[in-house]
Formats: C-alpha cells, structure tokens, sequence
C-alpha cells in the first residue's frame, strides 16, 4: 500500500486545521498543520474523515494566533500527540508561559529552525518563513519523497523564497483571504482593513492568482483556495482569481470551506 492524500478539517478566521496522510508498505504516517479547534470539535471532525487523534504522529503549528493554536495543548495533552513550531510562535504561544523550553508540558514539544527541514515518520517536513503579523511564523511544504504538498494560509505577500518553496508542488493550498474592493468597501474599521490588507496581514484573491502564476507547472494537481474571509470574499471571487491563471474552469479549484473543510484529495493515481 502506498499512498499521498490530505484534507481539511476547516479553514477561516474561527479556526484551521489540515491533515496529511503519507502511507508506504504497511506504514501510515499522518501529520495536522494546526489546531484552531476546541478538542471536541477537533475529535468531531478527524473523525469525520474517519480519523482519531491517536492516528496523527505529530502537530505542525504555523505561528499563534489562537484560530491555529487555540486547540492544540488540550488536544496534545489528552492523547499524548507531539508538537512541532518555530521557538518564536513557542514564547509567543500559552505554551512557553512557564519557561524557556516549559519542560513541565506532558507531551512533546520540538523547536524547529524555520530554515530546516525534518522528517516525521514518512513525511519529509520543509518550513519556510513568511511575513505574518506573528513572532516568527511559518509555513509548510510536506513531501512524501517524490510529491508535494504546499500549504500556505497567513501571509501578507509572497516572497522570492516563499514562491522558491512552492515551486514544484503537485498540490497547493492556496490562502485567498480577501477581496480588495470587497474589503476596502466593507464594514471592517479603517485600522483592520490596513492590518488585513497590509504586507504583514492575509493575502487578497488577486495576489494569491500572481503568486500561482509563478508557480504553476504543468504536473499541479489540485489548487485549493483556503482561509476565505467570511466578510470579505466569497468562493465564486477566489475561484475566478485563480481559475483565470490556470485557464481552467472555476469549479476545478477547491476550497477549504470553515465548516466542512475539504474531503480527502490524493496525489497518486489518476484521481
């Protein structure tokens, strides 16, 4: 048996969570970037997708804002599931309130290098800095060893080395947070729309379509648009930034919906 696949548990401002699954010979290793979710919540919708969290060997955490770390410790904690983030979204995060290294947690805590890449059972692990309003963020490129798996949900504009680290994707997950006129018209306070709308808040449709044009190759599979503002963007608008790009019919992108996420999506096979 062998195998590439993830899905999303939700993706938005009221929480995020995606796993990946990389399966070979009789081994199965699964990974979830965040925890935004209360631990029910959580539960509710691994199991969803047919999944306990004693099935995840580990948690990547992006940085700490609380709709991708607010579920985490409990979650962690409850079912002994070890956790992986930068030393900067640790101090900044409940988690390094007693310390340095906060060694009274009871469940594993590894401090990464956002520079450096790791392996997690099967899953090669390549995180990469990007410009967030957060300690020191990161983001998250999974590889099986021959396929990858680009997710990219908070960043306020792309960068050489956040489209270096795309480059090459089979899949991406594709952070379209909003509208530029929808929030430059909307009901936000003039200090939220700069914030969301500046270099180091969340990624509007037309330059999420940009950074997809530069990284686009004739071997992508599946482009997933995620972390759509409720308020300020709608699936239709993000479908069509991208779509036009890949000169692909709007329905062909997904999207990671704050309820029901995504199902799961392979990269083996024909599917």
């Amino acid at each position: 048996m062998s195998g590439f696949r993830f899905a999303s548990l939700g993706s938005g401002s009221e929480g995020n969570a995606l796993v990946a699954e990389v399966a070979e010979g009789g081994t199965v290793t699964r990974v979830m970037i965040d925890c935004g979710f209360g631990i029910r919540e959580c539960e509710r919708r691994l199991a969803r997708l047919g999944l306990a969290p004693a099935d995840l060997a580990g948690i990547l955490i992006t940085h700490e804002h609380g709709d991708h770390i607010g579920g985490v410790e409990r979650l962690a904690r409850k079912h002994g599931i070890a956790v992986w983030m930068t030393y900067g979204t640790f101090v900044a995060s409940s988690l390094g309130g007693t310390g340095p290294y906060k060694t009274e947690l009871d469940f594993p805590v590894h401090l990464i290098d956002h520079h450096e890449p790791f392996v997690i059972g099967g899953i090669e692990v390549h995180p990469f800095p990007v410009p967030h309003d957060a300690r020191e963020p990161a983001q998250f490129v999974l590889s099986d060893g021959a396929r990858r798996l680009g997710v990219l949900t908070d960043l306020g504009a792309p960068t050489p080395h956040v489209e270096a680290m795309l480059a090459g994707c089979e899949a991406l997950v594709l952070e379209c947070n909003h509208d530029a006129e929808l929030l430059r018209n909307g009901a936000y306070p003039a200090s939220l729309k700069a914030r969301v709308g500046g270099r180091y808040g969340h990624l509007e449709n037309g330059q999420a379509a940009a950074l997809l044009a530069r990284v686009q190759h004739p071997g992508l599979r599946h482009v997933v648009a995620a972390h759509l503002s409720q308020q300020n963007n709608t699936p239709e608008l993000a479908r069509a930034a991208l779509a036009a790009v890949l000169g692909c019919a709007p329905d062909w992108i997904g999207i990671a919906e704050q309820e029901q996420g995504f199902d799961w999506r392979s990269l083996a096979g024909d599917d």
